[in-house]
């Protein structure tokens, strides 16, 4: 509304200029040599404008006519541009669908139309890649890292690629060489970071993690739990070269991170060693609170040097009782009670702590009840059967991280590098599953353990029962080849034969009966080992008539006096059999007369 407003009051004034223009009297004369004109003022003022608006036309035609090049350039640049656009749009749809040929088909479009645009080389160099050529894609990206605009890009797509090639140091070069084109690049701190670590550069991985802190990619309580993981494996591995290193990386490790179990273990044995007891025991309470660990029990116990079993037992009860029953980690303080009693000799308190678990056991409560029968009845077929039930047991807590499980904490994990990744906490594959076992417990098995215990007992010799000496059989011999099919006949005398070669054997002496014992004498308890009585003699074995072989007259036969064999002779084999079973090196050498 205010536009047409303006309109009209730009139309009236134009209106009213005119017509004052037109009221004007007089005329204008203009001599130019010969020429004389004298127009009135308004035809004057009308001349002057359409003059002035030809001036503007000439200007504007000879403008164009010079501009004209520029703008065809331009034009042509722009059309250009916009088909590399479309190519590498496309080409990076292409991409991101796995399409090969679309993907170079647009990568080299994008390169005939674009060839200094970045994102054309970025999908030159991701085409190369899917392709598998490898080469070409690192000759993309050193190009991109030579530029200023593209140069962490070229780095990082580097870094990628010796990655892929296993080349660890050429890596870590690019990454810390984009650490200081840029100290916020995540990927380049991540892997100088890990390497370090892996390397065992604690001082350096400790300046790394301080520049990300200034950098602003972690915050303040990873920074102090990542410290503290650092320190602490910085004072595991100086534990016996540099104790004084150690323990000042340690006692700065448990005030970062008090949680942590490796530094509470080695801070509570370097503060025992210092007879500061109460203040270990601190330390291991606080990290056992948060995650009960076998190690914490075991620091724990050892706090106080020179103590005995017992009292390493009643220690252990004390920060067991210190978890819930309803906590998940109350397990790990009954398996800690039950190893204390073990060392301590207390059987009946470690099966009392290790039975609520023994319908479905794990490894650890398997092997220690294993250890229990050994040791307490000296029962070695329980303590296999227990042993055996381990084998198929689920499996305990271990120190897992990205799925690779270790016997002990690390501070970096294998597979990916991440720091702090390992967890306490049971592997995957011991997870239940909705598929049956694969090995089912034996009757053996289960008959061993539902058996109870025998009594161990010291029989004297005199009350050793005697076993009746019986005579073995003798061995029958081979069969030769050229033996001819046994008959009736033959049979019948071989096994006279037989009946007449065999020794007589000699009943055994009846055994006396031990006597009873006096009231005051214990109850004698079965003996280890005892009489068979309800085997009968084995039959003797029929002995096959034995027809001599006849020689071949070409058959230089095998030498009665032959070469000694080594091995026969260890193994305690008859030199007859062994040279009925010459053969071999030995019968060849033989056979040449040797």
């Amino acid at each position: 509304m205010l536009r047409i407003v303006l309109f009209l009051v730009l139309i009236a004034l134009a209106g009213a200029g005119a017509a004052w223009v037109a009221d004007q009297p007089g005329d204008v004369v203009m001599t130019w040599g010969g020429f004389r004109a004298s127009p009135s003022i308004p035809v004057f003022v009308l001349l002057l404008g359409l003059f002035a608006v030809a001036i503007v036309l000439l200007w504007s035609i000879l403008t164009m006519l010079w501009r004209m090049p520029g703008r065809m350039r331009r034009r042509r640049h722009e059309k250009r541009h916009a088909r590399g656009r479309h190519a590498i749009t496309h080409g990076l749809l292409a991409i991101g669908h796995g399409d090969t040929a679309l993907a170079r088909r647009h990568a080299d479009a994008a390169r005939r139309h674009a060839p200094n645009d970045p994102l054309a080389l970025l999908l030159h160099a991701q085409s190369a890649q899917l392709d598998g050529n490898r080469d070409e894609a690192q000759r993309v990206f050193r190009a991109m890292a030579e530029r200023e605009d593209t140069r962490l890009l070229g780095l990082r797509g580097l870094f990628i690629e010796a990655q892929r090639a296993d080349d660890a140091v050429g890596a870590v070069m690019i990454a810390e060489e984009a650490i200081k084109l840029s100290p916020s690049s995540t990927w380049a701190s991540h892997a100088v970071l890990g390497f370090r670590c892996a390397r065992g550069d604690w001082s350096g991985a400790l300046a790394i993690l301080d520049s990300n802190l200034s950098a602003g990619l972690i915050d303040k309580p990873a920074y102090r739990r990542q410290r503290g993981v650092l320190l602490t494996a910085r004072a595991l591995e100086l534990e016996k070269m540099d104790r004084d290193v150690a323990r000042e990386s340690v006692m700065e490790a448990i005030k970062l991170a008090p949680t942590l179990v490796p530094a509470a273990v080695l801070a509570a044995k370097f503060e025992s060693e210092a007879h500061q007891v109460r203040r270990a025991m601190k330390l291991v309470e606080t990290a056992w609170l948060a995650n009960p660990h076998p190690d914490l029990a075991e620091a724990y116990a050892h706090v106080k040097l020179g103590d005995s079993a017992r009292q390493r037992l009643q220690r252990v009860e004390t920060l067991a009782a210190k978890t819930p029953s309803d906590k998940p980690g109350h397990v790990e303080g009954q398996l800690a009670i039950a190893r204390a009693a073990i060392d301590a000799t207390e059987f009946a308190r470690g099966r009392e702590v290790l039975a609520p678990y023994l319908n479905d056991p794990t490894q650890r409560v398997a092997l220690l009840m294993a250890e229990i029968e050994r040791a307490e009845h000296g029962d070695s077929g329980r303590a296999r059967a227990w042993t055996l039930r381990a084998v198929r047991a689920r499996h305990d807590p271990a120190w897992t991280a990205d799925g690779y499980v270790s016997d002990r904490w690390r501070p970096v994990s294998p597979v990916t590098g991440r720091l702090d990744a390992f967890q306490w906490q049971t592997p995957v594959a011991s997870l239940p599953s909705d598929k049956g076992t694969t090995i089912e417990s034996s009757a053996f098995e289960e008959a061993m353990l539902a058996a109870p215990p025998p009594k161990r007992v010291t029989a004297s010799p005199s009350q050793s029962p005697v076993e009746p000496v019986v005579t073995a059989p003798a061995p029958m011999p081979a069969a030769q080849d050229n033996s001819p099919p046994e008959t009736k006949e033959t049979a019948k005398e071989a096994v006279k034969e037989a009946v007449k070669d065999e020794p007589a054997v000699a009943p055994a002496e009846p055994v006396n009966p031990a006597p009873e014992p006096a009231e005051s004498s214990p109850p004698a308890a079965t003996p280890v080992f005892r009489t068979r009585a309800d085997l009968g003699k084995p039959a003797p074995a029929p002995i096959p008539a034995v027809i001599p072989i006849v020689r071949a007259p070409d058959d230089p036969g095998i030498d009665d006096e032959g070469p000694s064999d080594e091995f026969t002779e260890q193994i305690g084999t008859p030199k007859a059999h062994a040279k009925a079973q010459a053969g071999g090196w030995r019968g060849f050498w033989s056979r040449w007369g040797a």
